[in-house]
């Protein structure tokens, strides 16, 4: 695409902005994988036309008041990026353009508000599991509310699971092969800390000894995404050396987390902490991934049960990673892997985009509901937390008794 973007007025964000926007030829082929156009139905409401919409903002030609309706109801899936045949790096360019306007963003009090909330809560466990418990306290009064809260309200599970201290290191079950790392998340440890157990009991019986060091901070994820790239630079440089040199890699659990640590290159670009913030994301590795380059001893079921695999969108398309997690799933003895139908499309969760854009997002959650019901399966399962607490809530209002489960608890038990 013909563009009259400067570099020199885009800062640290200039390389990866006009590559993306150079890159697209507008041919459309993103226009039937994008969930957003698939229920809106408009052009600036598909990643050729949010493109378009980007560039003119930077360019001068349109005021980021004009874009945003637009802009911001995208999901970030980077399901274009699939698909796309011109290999457009969408989104660096999404989170470079929302980092450039962030302080430009139209946004009302309440929308303020729900974002100062958001993000001085959920990357900080404690602070998030005492924000959910009063949060559960309101639903006597939920009508009492304000409308731009409800959606916060609405997303806290029926109960918070009892706090859960990790211990700091793990020994492999037998010969101890290396040892390795584990980032912990932050909404993740405080709505479903069994996933962290799950996954050093899955390492430690393959063989490989687990740290787990404490005070780690979130990886800047949440952040990143909605532009607010000070303050990931802030979280993600206090992770850097805090795992040291015994551990040969860092697994993450949670595609979010993972697919954001390898976006440090642009979060970071220009910065003195580039070196180091590459280093540290060339370490870090989806638990999935990991497993299936190494030996796990037989898994299997008492009974027969059918297990659906819904693919993160962070992890399928931000990542590629999609083989991995059903090769390990049809390793299972007495499982059978069904499919589920568009498995990549995503569920609506997002990040914080279903307490933004709670009607997109409802109706992406029923659709993956449906798709999920529809598959037959008796569990479903998914790598990321956004993805199983979204997929659950709507899965409970269908009153679908499916359970749901991330793959490596469904791994351990099957071991």
């Amino acid at each position: 695409m013909k563009h009259a973007l400067d570099p020199n007025k885009l800062g640290d964000f200039g390389l990866p902005v006009i590559d993306a926007v150079q890159k697209c030829v507008h041919c459309g082929f993103c226009l039937p994988t994008c969930p957003t156009y698939d229920v809106l139905g408009q052009e600036m409401d598909s990643p050729r036309g949010r493109i378009l919409l980007m560039k003119e903002v930077l360019e001068g030609n349109l005021t980021v008041e004009q874009a945003a309706p637009h802009v911001d109801q995208c999901l970030g899936c980077l399901s274009c990026e699939t698909n796309c045949p011109s290999g457009v790096p969408y989104g660096h360019l999404l989170s470079s353009y929302r980092s450039l306007k962030h302080d430009e963003s139209p946004r009302t009090l309440g929308a303020r508000i729900r974002e100062l909330l958001v993000h001085q809560t959920v990357p900080f466990p404690s602070r998030f599991r005492l924000a959910a418990q009063l949060g559960k306290l309101t639903a006597p009064i939920g009508f009492l509310v304000p409308r731009f809260l409800k959606p916060l309200i609405e997303m806290i599970p029926d109960s918070i699971p009892k706090r859960d201290e990790l211990p700091t290191k793990s020994a492999a079950k037998g010969e101890a092969k290396g040892t390795v790392g584990l980032l912990t998340g932050c909404a993740q440890q405080v709505l479903a800390p069994e996933i962290n157990r799950a996954t050093i009991s899955v390492l430690s019986k393959v063989g490989f000894d687990v740290v787990v060091p404490q005070n780690q901070s979130c990886c800047g994820g949440l952040d990143w995404h909605e532009g607010r790239v000070k303050s990931t630079r802030t979280m993600a440089a206090k992770n850097f050396n805090l795992f040291g040199n015994e551990v040969d890699v860092i697994i993450t659990n949670a595609a979010g987390c993972g697919s954001a640590i390898h976006e440090y290159e642009t979060a970071f670009g220009g910065t003195p902490q580039l070196e180091e913030a590459k280093r540290f994301s060339d370490r870090v590795v989806d638990i999935s991934q990991f497993l299936s380059r190494h030996a796990v001893p037989a898994m299997r079921f008492s009974e027969p049960v059918r297990v659906g695999y819904h693919d993160a969108c962070h992890l399928a398309h931000a990542q590629r990673i999609r083989t991995q997690p059903r090769q390990l799933l049809r390793g299972i003895e007495n499982v059978e892997l069904v499919s589920i139908r568009n498995s990549d499309l995503c569920c609506g969760s997002a990040g914080t985009y279903n307490l933004t854009q709670p009607k997109i997002a409802d109706e992406l959650g029923r659709q993956k509901a449906q798709t999920i019901v529809d598959s037959g399966c008796d569990i479903v399962t998914a790598g990321n937390i956004g993805c199983l607490v979204q997929v659950r809530k709507h899965l409970q209002d269908m009153g679908s008794r499916v359970k749901v489960l991330h793959t490596i608890e469904l791994i351990d038990m099957a071991l």
